[in-house]
């Protein structure tokens, strides 16, 4: 596992070094400004609104940021050349994949606190000090991560093997139809024939169910999560990744490079 946190720790500090990185997590602290004014506009739910946004824009831009930087975490490396020089040393694709998609999420888990920091801060603005039931909001960032890991995995994937533009189009296409994966379910339509909802049934089991991730509204309103739900989505996200992952590296170990 050298191999792997060598190109994981490479590829944190070259994200870091992203100005990209930078201007999304301004523009995400701006946003949560931004809420601070809605919320005292909006009289008797000002909380409710900050929080609601506050996390909205976590998770917006945590997508921008797994999405675009997760496709070109390897179509870089081909462009620039560098890729060919790493693997000639005694580096496995499937260690070079896996230490990329550790770095990135590495990233992304300073970036997602960072905001998360912020929204901490517009809450305490609004009022002071601050509640148990906001405490929550933890909970609700950490499966946003769980989410934003399940994205990059998905966007290396694809990566793997189409050019950036098409990976960046299937990932965001399979992200949104993700979303809609337990609506596929419990879809009931009377001009559909048998056949075809337990077609849809089946897809909708084969689609990343983001939707479970989602628990905006519930801490937006103080409630707490089930622990329940936290362990079933943290071994969702990790048997789905892995799988994700190892289709990855079989591709990628496959393909020819010269």
């Amino acid at each position: 596992m050298r191999n792997v946190w060598v190109v994981t720790t490479n590829t944190f500090r070259e994200a870091v070094r992203d100005r990209v990185l930078y201007n999304l997590v301004f523009f995400a602290l701006l946003m949560m400004g931004a809420a601070i004014l809605v919320g005292q506009i909006s009289i008797g739910i000002e909380e409710s609104v900050i929080v609601s946004l506050g996390l909205s824009a976590i998770s917006v831009i945590g997508i921008f940021i797994a999405v675009f930087i997760g496709v070109g975490l390897v179509s870089k490396e081909m462009e620039k050349r560098t890729l060919y020089a790493l693997l000639a040393k005694p580096v496995q694709r499937w260690e070079f994949l896996l230490g990329k998609f550790g770095g990135l999420v590495m990233t992304l888990t300073v970036n997602t606190t960072a905001m998360a920091v912020g929204l901490y801060v517009a809450l305490w603005t609004v009022k002071h000090p601050l509640e148990h039931s906001d405490w929550y909001l933890l909970v609700a960032v950490y499966l946003i991560l769980l989410k934003l890991a399940l994205i990059v995995a998905l966007a290396m994937l694809f990566s793997c093997f189409t050019t950036p533009f098409l990976a960046i189009l299937f990932t965001l296409g399979l992200y949104v139809a993700g979303l809609f994966a337990e609506d596929l379910r419990t879809m009931q339509a009377i001009s559909l024939t048998p056949e075809t909802m337990k077609l849809f049934r089946g897809i909708s089991y084969l689609l990343p169910n983001f939707e479970n991730f989602n628990v905006m509204g519930v801490v937006a309103h103080g409630r707490s999560v089930p622990a329940t739900l936290v362990w079933q989505d943290t071994s969702y996200a990790i048997l789905y990744a892995a799988i994700v992952l190892a289709g990855a590296a079989m591709i990628f170990s496959r393909r020819n490079l010269k």
